[in-house]
């Protein structure tokens, strides 16, 4: 081997070691390759445990409808009245209530754009008729929850407008905060009398443009184009939206409080945020999760404003009724600012 050839090569491994050695040293690039893909396995583990992936969330109402779904194996039934069976669908935590009618029928309610909801009625159809124990069909009604309200796309959008507020808030407060550590702002403005509560709110405060941008456009073009009700009054809501994003800001502080570089700051983000996305309820119920867990989920700021949103744009909850909500968010931003002032890197 010439000595030309074998510097090559040595080269070559060493650029290698050099390229690997940064990636390692790159928290976001750890993250989203070896945690993330682990996080979304265990979490949606948990959520759908215990069961095949076909098996279906339905509710049953009435004796009749309890006895004749006991049986079916690809359905997992959950006992309701019929007024706590309508109001489970539309919080998406079932995809067909299956009810008693008082002639002595039985009534689907399932939303016919929710693919789960088409087939959980076909399933739930074929275990009535088999349980009727007649050769003519049983009797039976569809009615279908398309009102604005019922559907899978107003489950989602308060979901996604939650989802939203949390990462423009610590996203957007992380990044400029540990920028401005990087090119040194903060050490200079130390120097100057102005409290540094001022320096951290100024953040907080600086988001409440884009807030109303984010809201406005969300909510406007869920209205528009599919109809998704607001119930609530746009006060309201707008109200819920402030106090969201001022709790993820204050915990978007509390992240950026100590890292002195961009990457381990976004490591540490998408590490706070990611658990939250996946068991607060954007895309699916919290409540697929196990009831141990359910004291922890409720405890999130995400959980907390996307249910005080879905209370107020589906069934015009009022402040009052969003109290534990409300208590939560506060909570969060309370004590995330007071330690993000206490253990903030100044210099």
């Amino acid at each position: 081997m010439s000595d030309s050839t074998f510097v090559s090569r040595h080269a070559l491994l060493e650029l290698t070691l050099v390229r690997f050695r940064e990636f390692i040293r790159e928290p976001e690039a750890i993250f989203w390759v070896f945690v993330f893909p682990l996080l979304l396995a265990a979490g949606l583990g948990v959520a759908f445990r215990n069961r095949p992936a076909d098996v279906l969330e339905v509710g049953a109402a009435g004796p009749v409808a309890v006895r004749a779904l006991a049986g079916e194996r690809r359905l997992h039934v959950n006992q309701f009245t019929a007024e706590s069976g309508v109001r489970a669908l539309r919080e998406g935590r079932i995809a067909l209530l299956v009810a008693d009618a008082a002639d002595g029928s039985t009534v689907y309610h399932y939303d016919d754009t929710n693919p789960e909801g088409r087939s959980a009625r076909m399933i739930a159809d074929a275990a009535i008729q088999h349980a009727a124990g007649r050769t003519d069909p049983a009797a039976v009604a569809d009615r279908i929850m398309r009102e604005p309200g019922s559907r899978y796309i107003d489950f989602l959008v308060p979901g996604l407008l939650g989802m939203n507020l949390m990462g423009s808030a610590i996203w957007g407060m992380g990044f400029a905060i540990v920028d401005a550590r990087r090119k040194n702002l903060i050490k200079r403005l130390v120097a100057t009398p102005m409290p540094r509560a001022y320096y951290l709110l100024s953040f907080a405060l600086s988001r409440l443009v884009l807030l109303i941008i984010e809201i406005a456009v969300l909510v406007g073009f869920g209205a528009v184009a599919f109809g998704v009700p607001i119930r609530g009054t746009l006060v309201q809501l707008a109200l819920l939206c402030l106090l969201g994003s001022l709790s993820f800001g204050a915990l978007g502080l509390l992240i950026a409080a100590r890292p002195r570089t961009i990457e381990a700051a976004s490591g540490l983000m998408n590490l706070v945020m990611m658990p939250m996305w996946i068991v607060s309820g954007v895309f699916f119920s919290s409540q697929r999760f196990p009831e141990i867990l359910q004291p922890v989920i409720k405890a999130l700021p995400l959980t907390a404003v996307i249910d005080a949103l879905r209370a107020n744009m589906l069934q015009g909850a009022t402040f009052a009724q969003l109290a534990p909500q409300i208590g939560i968010l506060t909570a969060w931003m309370v004590i995330c600012f007071t330690l993000a002032l206490k253990l903030f890197r100044w210099r």
